[in-house]
């Protein structure tokens, strides 16, 4: 099985995200760059986290205009498996593939630490692994990662149980407190309609290996190959 990761000019978890599928769940991998025009013959896609092109204008705006994301555009429309992490979710709201946009903190700070997710949806390519309502801990690393949307999209998302990952406390609960970037409604992660396309903010290839502290991470590479073999 194979996985393209695009790669664009500021992405730095691109190598990361590469690993975690290697080591994980054995995948092979293929690394895209924004500028070609066709993403190889792949069974998933993964955009990584970064800084694509600065940041400049909104982040994830230019790299959603490069060549090779009309490609992306089509394969995900065609029912190929896509993640997005943190600057990847960015892009693929930018893209239209998933609604809402991320806006700066709340509090306009960088935030870099580990946060407690509540799974609220396992019926994606990506989730599959987890049970409804486990917590898991996963780090962030943003300084763009307030989810917005519009209220009557929020009731969308909420009704058709697409939001796949909340901010939560150690015990599960939804606070104020566990927010660590002020999005609406604690939303971590949503995906499409379909559930094939997943956005989050939280890295999870950066919670892969027990000398980087922590293993939840892993259920999302392990849930992606379990997916892909149904």
């Amino acid at each position: 099985m194979n996985v393209c990761v695009i790669i664009f000019p500021g992405s730095n978890c691109d190598r990361d995200i590469k690993l975690a599928l290697q080591k994980t769940a054995g995948f092979k991998v293929t690394m895209v760059w924004h500028g070609d025009s066709e993403v190889p013959k792949c069974d998933a896609i993964i955009l990584p986290g970064g800084f694509s092109f600065g940041d400049y204008l909104r982040c994830g705006a230019i790299a959603a205009r490069t060549p090779i994301m009309r490609c992306v555009v089509e394969k995900a429309k065609s029912g190929v498996p896509v993640l997005g992490v943190c600057n990847g979710f960015q892009i693929l709201c930018e893209l239209g593939l998933l609604p809402g946009s991320l806006m700066r903190n709340s509090r306009m700070l960088f935030v870099c630490r580990d946060v407690y997710l509540k799974v609220e949806n396992t019926d994606t390519p990506f989730t599959g692994s987890f049970e409804k309502g486990d917590v898991i801990s996963i780090p962030v690393a943003h300084h763009d990662g307030n989810f917005f949307a519009m209220q009557d999209t929020l009731n969308r998302l909420e009704g058709e149980g697409l939001v796949v990952l909340r901010y939560s406390d150690e015990a599960g609960a939804i606070t104020s407190l566990a927010n660590p970037n002020g999005a609406q409604r604690n939303i971590a992660g949503i995906c499409s309609s379909n559930g094939r396309v997943v956005g989050m903010m939280p890295h999870p290839e950066r919670a892969c290996e027990m000398v980087l502290g922590n293993t939840d991470g892993k259920l999302f590479f392990k849930s992606l190959k379990s997916a892909l073999t149904v």
